[in-house]
């Protein structure tokens, strides 16, 4: 597969982006930090994933899953949470997001992320199941902590969804913005008619960001930017403006 940079390699990602791993997953990224390293979101995980194919992907960019201590949770949606399971029982990881995230995924609740509207609408595979998996909701406004030689700063971004986060990862090369599905290249917001998603919430979260200085805009789907990332931002806040 391939390394962005020397601190993030993305390892999983479906139609929606690299076509790496199943059809359905977000972007699924490692974050290195030398000694430590923490995957970011986990795909669908269970018979509709592909985690066997993220752990070889993972090995085939050189990364130690002995190193690999937690798993972020950017939101609770079936495409960026449901492998959480399958990761933790493989590599033993701790599975961390925000209080909403872990608490919804503690038991599954397929409810709160609108997984029967989502097959409804024909998004998601009728027999699909979000498996649940214990968590610690320890990604909070203004957490941070080191992942190896990294450090990474919480910020918390509803709109798209409740309980949803953005990564700031620095101390590398560039500082970098893992957003999850807060905005996306050109400036471009997935809202749904589900009811978690506020517009209301989303123009807060993007014009607080837009007040955040990163270099590489690393979302939870399409094109990625490594340098002057944060013009999509800039681009959704004018219009939120």
């Amino acid at each position: 597969t391939m390394r962005l940079t020397k601190e993030i390699c993305p390892v999983g990602g479906g139609n929606a982006g690299f076509g790496i791993s199943a059809p359905l997953d977000c972007h699924i990224y490692v974050i290195d930090g030398g000694s430590e390293a923490a995957i970011v979101d986990a795909g669908m995980g269970g018979t509709y994933g592909a985690t066997e194919q993220i752990l070889a992907n993972i090995k085939d960019d050189g990364v130690d899953t002995g190193k690999i201590g937690s798993l972020l949770l950017t939101h609770y949606h079936a495409d960026h949470a449901g492998g959480a399971a399958d990761f933790r029982n493989r590599i033993g990881l701790e599975v961390l997001g925000s209080p909403l995230t872990t608490a919804t995924l503690a038991i599954g609740d397929e409810e709160q992320i609108s997984l029967p509207f989502a097959k409804r609408a024909g998004f998601y595979p009728a027999d699909y199941v979000f498996e649940p998996c214990p968590g610690r909701g320890t990604l909070t406004e203004g957490a941070s902590f080191q992942v190896g030689e990294l450090t990474v700063t919480v910020y918390e971004t509803p709109g798209h969804s409740d309980g949803h986060v953005s990564l700031l990862v620095s101390g590398g090369d560039r500082t970098y913005l893992i957003g999850g599905d807060l905005v996306f290249y050109g400036g471009t917001i997935i809202a749904q008619n589900i009811p978690d998603c506020s517009i209301q919430n989303y123009a807060a979260s993007t014009l607080k960001m837009s007040d955040v200085e990163f270099d590489a805009l690393l979302p939870g789907h399409l094109s990625i930017s490594l340098t002057n990332g944060k013009r999509h931002i800039d681009q959704a806040a004018a219009q939120f403006r």
